[in-house]
C-alpha cells in the first residue's frame, strides 16, 4: 500500500488554491449541488454507510454520531467544528484550512443541510492568525457565490457560519471546554451527560466535528459510499492526512489510505535522517503512547494501532532517532500538559505537577531511589480519573515510556540526560543551550 490518496490536499499545490476559481475549476461544490437534491436523510446515511471516522482523534463514527440528535422540535441546533488544533505534533488541519478552505466550507454546508443546522460555527485556535482571516475572507466568497446565506443555490435552505478565535488553551480542543469557551465562558469540561448531541452550545442539540471529519464529506456525498470504503480497512475505511515530522528527511503531510504502515510511510518520505535508526515514534501525537522500531509495519489504522497498546489518535507521527532521550522528550510534553491542564479536577492538576517534578529530577540526573517507580504509581493515580480525557493522555508518554526505556530513566539516578544524550546530536537546528532554572530570576538582582 505505498499510493498515496491525494483528495483534501489534491490542490494544495495549485496557485493561489484557496481561491474559489481555483476550488471550482476542480470540482468544487458539486458535492452540495448533488446533496441539495437528496434527502437529509440520505445524506446521514451515506456518511454512515461510508464508515468514516471522527478525524480529530478518538475515530467515532461519524455518520453514527449525526443520528444521536433528537428529533426536530422546532427549536435550533448546531454544527461546531472543531478547528483547536492543539496536540503537540500535530498539524493537519491547519494547513487544510490554510490552503483549501473552500472544502471545509462546503462540507459544512452538507452536514448542516444533513442535520437541520442553519447556523454553523468554526471555533479556530486563535494563534493562527493567517488562517483565521483566510476563513473570514474564504466565507465571504462562499456568500457572494450563493453557497452561503439565504436560499443557498435557490434551494430555499438558509445556514450563517459564523468562524471564532479561541484565546489559545489547549483544554479547548476537548467538545464541551469548546462549548463553554464559544458561548463566553472559561473552557473548562462539562460533566456528561447529557452529552452536546442533546444538550451543547446554548444547552441545544449539537454536533461537534473535526475538520478533517466534516472536509471528508464533500467527497463521500460526491463520489458515494462505496468509493470511499474502497480505500482503508474493513473498520477502519477511506484516506487521511498522516503528518510525519522529527528526524525524517522530508517532513510534511502525507494523505494516505488508512491501514498504510510507518516503513512505508517513511519510504516515501526518505527514511530516518542521516542513516540513523528510529528508537520511537508517536503514532498519534503526544498523548497517544510510544511505540517503537519494533512497530514499523503496523497498519496505521484504529484496531491494529490499538491492538499494539496505543491509538491512531490525529495521525501525528513524530518520529525520534536514537540520538534522542526518551527522558528529556517526555519531560518536555508533561511540562506542557500540566501547563495546559485546565485545574478543574484534582488527579489531573496536582498530577502532572508531581509528575513534571520527578521528571525533571531524573533529567537532571538527580534522581532518588524508587522515582521510575513513583512515575508510574503517580501515573495510576490519574489514568480514568481525570475528569476529562488530558489527564489519560498526558501520562500515556511516561507509562509507554518507562515500559520501552526503563533502563534510560533509571539512568536519571545518576547520568544527566543532557550527558548521556547530547542534545545537539539531536536537534533540527542550531541548538542554543537551556539557560538553567532560576537563572532569569538571578539575573534580576
Amino acid at each position: 500500500m505505498t499510493t498515496l490518496t491525494p483528495v483534501l490536499s489534491r490542490d494544495w499545490d495549485a496557485a493561489r488554491s484557496w481561491t474559489m476559481p481555483v476550488y471550482l475549476s476542480n470540482g468544487g461544490y458539486l458535492g452540495l449541488r448533488k446533496a441539495l437534491t437528496m434527502k437529509p436523510e440520505e445524506i446521514v446515511a451515506a456518511v454512515k454507510d461510508s464508515g468514516l471516522r471522527g478525524r480529530g482523534g478518538a475515530g467515532f463514527p461519524t455518520g453514527l454520531k449525526w443520528t444521536f440528535l433528537p428529533a426536530p422540535d422546532g427549536g435550533p441546533r448546531y454544527l461546531v467544528v472543531n478547528a483547536d488544533e492543539s496536540e503537540p505534533g500535530t498539524c493537519k488541519d491547519i494547513p487544510l484550512m490554510l490552503a483549501s478552505p473552500q472544502r471545509l466550507i462546503e462540507g459544512i454546508v452538507i452536514t448542516s443541510y444533513a442535520i437541520g443546522c442553519h447556523h454553523a460555527f468554526v471555533y479556530l485556535r486563535g494563534e493562527v492568525v493567517h488562517v483565521y482571516r483566510r476563513l473570514l475572507e474564504a466565507a465571504a466568497e462562499a456568500r457572494k457565490s450563493g453557497y452561503l446565506g439565504s436560499n443557498i443555490l435557490g434551494s430555499g435552505f438558509d445556514l450563517e457560519l459564523t468562524v471564532h478565535a479561541g484565546a489559545g488553551a489547549y483544554i479547548c480542543g476537548e467538545e464541551t471546554a469548546l462549548l463553554d469557551s464559544l458561548e463566553g465562558r472559561r473552557g473548562q469540561p462539562r460533566l456528561k451527560p447529557p452529552f452536546p448531541a442533546v444538550e451543547g452550545l446554548y444547552a441545544r442539540p449539537t454536533v461537534v466535528n473535526n475538520v478533517e471529519s466534516i472536509a471528508s464529506v464533500p467527497g463521500i456525498v460526491r463520489g458515494g459510499a462505496d468509493w470511499f470504503k474502497q480505500m482503508g480497512t474493513e473498520r477502519s475505511t477511506g484516506h487521511g492526512l498522516f503528518s510525519l515530522s522529527g528526524h525524517v528527511v522530508r517532513p510534511g503531510q502525507y494523505e494516505a489510505p488508512l491501514g498504510i504502515t510507518l516503513r512505508e510511510l517513511l519510504d516515501m518520505a526518505g527514511g530516518i535522517r542521516n542513516g540513523n535508526q528510529l528508537k520511537f515514534w508517536t503514532p498519534g501525537g503526544s498523548s497517544t503512547p510510544l511505540l517503537t522500531a519494533e512497530h514499523l509495519d503496523v497498519p496505521l489504522d484504529y484496531e491494529s494501532v490499538g491492538q499494539a497498546g496505543s491509538m491512531l489518535g490525529t495521525r501525528a507521527l513524530q518520529i525520534f532517532d536514537h540520538t534522542t532521550s526518551v527522558v528529556r522528550v517526555v519531560t518536555r510534553w508533561l511540562e506542557f500538559y500540566k501547563h495546559e491542564s485546565c485545574g478543574k479536577c484534582t488527579p489531573c492538576r496536582e498530577g502532572t505537577f508531581w509528575l513534571v517534578q520527578v521528571l525533571r529530577r531524573l533529567e537532571a540526573g538527580k534522581g532518588r531511589p524508587g522515582d521510575v517507580d513513583l512515575l508510574s504509581e503517580l501515573s495510576d493515580n490519574i489514568f480514568g480519573k481525570a475528569f476529562c480525557a488530558l489527564g489519560d493522555g498526558a501520562v500515556s508518554p511516561v507509562v509507554s515510556g518507562v515500559q520501552y526505556f526503563r533502563d534510560e530513566f533509571e539512568a536519571g539516578m545518576h547520568t544527566p540526560a543532557d550527558e548521556a544524550f547530547p542534545p545537539e546530536r539531536s536537534t533540527l537546528f542550531a541548538y542554543t543551550p537551556r539557560r538553567p532554572r532560576g537563572a532569569e530570576l538571578a539575573g534580576a538582582h
